[in-house]
């Protein structure tokens, strides 16, 4: 039925939300970057000055297939300032996807309809709570794991296409073992 009201995203259940906005996996695209970019200006416009970012997640490892959202690690440094970033990016029309004692998620990108055309994740974390950067830079700095992972998202994306909760946990013995020989390995 036409007519029929439209859920908001705050009414849908879990499952429905995950039917709504699937992991997709698609070719890696040079804009990224750039989305990522245009991103931080706007948050520049935001947030205070002594707020740090940084592009993890896929879509900022080279030459891997990823979902088509861009991932920003937004680095503050009191649980002070991680509160008042939140509720400014929530006044500036970024949802709030989780919270605990030390970390906040939200996003931009999420509508009745499906996804936007750019998706954005940001992780708003204190100052030493990086392990996104490890990974990152450590897949970088060594293509053929870059390539592994890649390999392991594509063998679990039709499984867990529609359970993001799923999807992520089996990846996370890959994430930590591979975060914390970066540890060991990059500065």
């Amino acid at each position: 039925m036409e007519n029929q009201r439209k859920k908001k995203l705050s009414e849908m259940t879990i499952e429905e939300l995950w039917e709504l906005f699937p992991i997709i996996l698609t070719e890696h695209k040079s804009d990224w970057t750039d989305r990522y970019q245009e991103e931080v200006a706007v948050l520049k416009s935001i947030l205070p000055p002594s707020v740090r970012y940084y592009h993890v997640g896929s879509t900022a490892i080279d030459g891997i297939r990823a979902k088509p959202i861009v991932d920003l690690l937004i680095v503050v440094t009191s649980d002070r300032e991680q509160k008042g970033v939140a509720d400014l990016l929530q006044k500036n029309g970024y949802l709030l996807m989780a919270r605990t004692d030390k970390r906040i998620s939200l996003n931009k990108g999420y509508t009745e309809n499906g996804f936007a055309e750019s998706v954005f994740h940001l992780h708003v974390r204190l100052e030493g709570d990086v392990d996104e950067l490890y990974f990152r830079d450590y897949l970088n700095a060594h293509p053929e794991i870059a390539k592994e992972y890649e390999k392991l998202k594509l063998r679990l994306w039709k499984e867990y296409e529609h359970n993001r909760d799923a999807y992520t946990e089996a990846k996370t013995e890959f994430v930590k073992k591979y975060t914390s020989l970066a540890k060991q390995e990059l500065p």
